[in-house]
């Protein structure tokens, strides 16, 4: 059996063409995309670390290479049912290629250390390290990447032509309205970014907002973007972590994006916070990356650990319900935007592509690779429901249990 074959045979007979650096070739001759291993060194690569975190590791350092559309070549690869190999199967595969390709390989510098090196999971030094891995590349880097809104998480779609910027910004609107915003009310914005959620509230809704994150290099762009729009007197942005945040008193809490870097075990107490900083009546909306359903881990696969989020968990839409209601929060509304954050990373991917050079001239070709991967196999999952978008709303509640929130959705 060639290379190319029993790779072939290992994709179940997807419609991708794989070709071998020996010069064999197998798979349909018009697919959308080729899987092409390069050198030996894939395959050390592939067969030192299981799944994903192998492919990840010959994909970045280039001696895998996927030509033609990523996007439809990983569609192909990770729908359906995933193929059943035998273990005589394995070890047929195995006296094929060697012995010698189950030796280590070294990380690639784009990756995280391992779990076990990083610490106490979820303390403040640990969480600050893995913000700083994944945020802290360089802000032309997500310039490039996210465009004039720099605005990194799920934008809202009204309808399907619209640009990347009217979604961001509908997103925005979306989870003021939802908070109720009006002019003279006080926003707290964790996990703030680059600052887009606080200047567009003091923007559009006349309130005074405060924002925090724990990437440095998010923190300085904002403030340089909230002293040129003319918002000092009314926002602000503090490189900060949530935790420390001493004032109280809001009357709405905005959490886009953060819950995934919070880990599990500690959303009772996250949310407990987030609760004793709002006035009775105040309204808090948690955006967040869930899983489909309660049953599965919240850990992330080995790619995204290392490669994207490091310590990032994803739990199902149920669990972050039940721990707002479990811990000083009423919730009022649920939303699903699973396809809008396709079309999102969509775009995503297309800004990539088409800044290509200057984004490898920033940060490099293999955290390049790295986008380029991560961007493509999100969009897919999203695709699929393996992963999906919520948006939660809540209310603490007054003394008499009054909530503010009327009698049906105003937004």
């Amino acid at each position: 059996m060639s290379l190319a074959e029993i790779f072939g045979h290992v994709a179940g007979g997807r419609p991708v063409r794989f070709v071998g650096y020996d010069g064999s070739r197998s798979g349909p001759e018009d697919a959308p995309a080729t899987v092409e291993l390069k050198s030996p060194l894939a395959l050390r690569y592939l067969a030192s670390a299981r799944g994903e975190l192998g492919l990840a590791r010959a994909y970045v350092t280039g001696h895998l290479d996927i030509t033609g559309d990523l996007y439809e070549a990983l569609r192909a690869l990770l729908g359906g049912e995933k193929p059943e190999i035998s273990w005589a199967e394995r070890a047929e595969v195995l006296r094929t290629l060697g012995i010698g390709v189950l030796s280590p390989m070294p990380r690639p510098p784009e990756e995280a250390p391992p779990p076990r090196q990083r610490g106490r999971r979820h303390s403040k030094a640990r969480d600050a390290a893995a913000i700083s891995h994944h945020y802290d590349v360089s802000n032309a880097f997500y310039e490039m990447i996210l465009g004039p809104s720099m605005a990194y998480t799920c934008a809202v779609f009204e309808k399907p032509g619209d640009t990347l910027e009217q979604a961001q910004a509908e997103k925005f609107d979306l989870v003021c309205r939802k908070l109720g915003l009006r002019p003279g009310m006080r926003l707290l914005d964790v996990g703030c970014g680059w600052g887009g959620m606080v200047m567009h509230a003091v923007e559009h809704y006349g309130v005074r907002a405060l924002g925090v994150t724990l990437s440095k290099q998010q923190a300085d762009w904002a403030a340089e973007a909230i002293g040129e729009r003319g918002l000092g007197e009314r926002a602000e942005v503090r490189f900060l972590d949530y935790r420390e945040v001493t004032e109280t008193g809001f009357d709405a809490v905005s959490s886009i994006g953060l819950t995934e870097h919070i880990g599990e075990a500690n959303l009772g107490s996250y949310f407990t916070f987030l609760a004793s900083k709002l006035t009775p009546g105040g309204r808090l909306l948690n955006h967040c990356i869930t899983r489909p359903n309660g049953l599965e881990g919240s850990r992330t696969g080995s790619f995204i650990d290392r490669y994207v989020f490091p310590d990032g968990e994803l739990v199902g839409p149920g669990t972050i319900v039940s721990q707002m209601h479990d811990h000083g929060l009423e919730v009022r509304h649920l939303e699903n935007l699973r396809e809008h954050y396709a079309m999102t990373l969509a775009a995503w991917g297309a800004n990539l592509e088409r800044n290509w050079p200057d984004v490898v001239a920033e940060a490099g070709l293999g955290r390049a690779r790295v986008w380029r991967l991560y961007l493509a196999a999100s969009r897919v999952n999203f695709e699929l429901d393996r992963i999906e978008l919520h948006q939660v709303l809540g209310v603490r509640t007054g003394p008499d249990g009054e909530s503010g929130v009327g009698l049906r959705p105003s937004w």
